[in-house]
């Protein structure tokens, strides 16, 4: 027998987000990466088509944890480290954490589109939701190599009914998702407008 999970594959972020900032204002480190880990399982469930954005979102966290894990009350605050990279002028560096920042919010910039687009356009495909969400998105910092690739993975996108099913537990799928978005678009924009202020916003891929 499988058991219905409870709520949607949104509810552990939807509660994740309520953590994020600090009594301050400020953007936490931790409970803004745990926030991006309990995207995963939802960016999984789309199968091939992301496993390009799931690697890379994996990859992004792991950097950006590891130097958190190294000093948790220096780094307690996000932006912190970033301060720091740019103070040692590394914060352009492909390894660095700013850049880790960067591509972690854009990636994610694409799964807020996505979903939106998914409960804007309920007659659109899965495939027709993923490519305006990516050229609404990531596109135009990527190179033709980055973006060829990711057009033929759009092509892997799953059955938009079978996906829906699967997300949405025993919740109320399309509340979520628009909670989602309200509450997710913020944060993100948060983080544009910090790398925006140090000179890294506009970053492609090299």
């Amino acid at each position: 027998m499988t058991t219905v999970m409870e709520g949607t594959v949104f509810t552990p972020s939807l509660e994740g987000m309520k953590l994020v900032k600090s009594d301050e204002g400020e953007m936490l480190t931790k409970p803004f990466l745990d926030v991006c880990k309990l995207i995963l399982p939802v960016i999984e469930k789309f199968g091939a088509a992301m496993a390009l954005v799931k690697s890379d979102v994996g990859g992004n966290i792991s950097r950006l944890e590891n130097k958190y894990s190294s000093n948790p009350s220096q780094y307690h605050l996000l932006y912190s480290m970033i301060k720091e990279e740019v103070e040692a002028k590394t914060a352009k560096s492909s390894s660095s954490c700013t850049n880790g920042l960067l591509w972690l919010t854009r990636a994610m910039d694409f799964l807020v589109e996505l979903f939106r687009n998914l409960l804007e356009h309920p007659g659109w495909t899965m495939s027709q939701a993923c490519s305006d969400a990516y050229t609404k998105t990531l596109k135009k910092w990527h190179g033709w190599l980055a973006s060829s690739s990711f057009t033929v993975a759009m092509k892997l996108a799953p059955d938009k009914k079978k996906f829906m099913e699967v997300i949405g537990g025993d919740g109320d799928l399309n509340a979520d998702i628009d909670m989602f978005c309200k509450t997710f678009s913020p944060l993100l924009q948060e983080n544009h407008k910090f790398l925006d202020s140090i000179g890294m916003d506009n970053l492609k891929a090299s």
